[in-house]
């Protein structure tokens, strides 16, 4: 799957603004940062900046879950195509990816 194995730890203004309402509605508070772009044909990129380091697949399922179900819900994304998900941690290298298509 395409995309960086590293990101800048500063997330933009957009990405920071749509974490805060993510957190407000109970979301993981370790997650500073929420950006959705457009993926490979047409299929949403979901990007997550978080202060968590873990590699664990239990805390990785666990924000993969609230996140898109936020989107969803409270931001009207459409995964109807399925999307693409990469996780970055504090340092800003990726622990998670992971392709969700059908």
């Amino acid at each position: 799957m395409p995309g960086p194995t590293a990101t800048a730890t500063a997330a933009p203004p957009e990405a920071l603004a749509l974490a805060e309402r993510y957190r407000a509605g109970g979301g993981d508070p370790d997650v500073y940062g929420i950006q959705v772009e457009d993926g490979p044909e047409g299929v949403p990129r979901v990007v997550i900046r978080t202060r968590n380091a873990d590699r664990g697949d239990a805390i990785f399922r666990r924000q993969n879950t609230s996140v898109t179900t936020h989107l969803v819900a409270k931001e009207g994304a459409s995964f109807e195509k399925g999307y693409l998900i990469d996780v970055f941690g504090p340092d800003g290298l990726l622990i998670h990816r992971m392709d969700a298509r059908p």
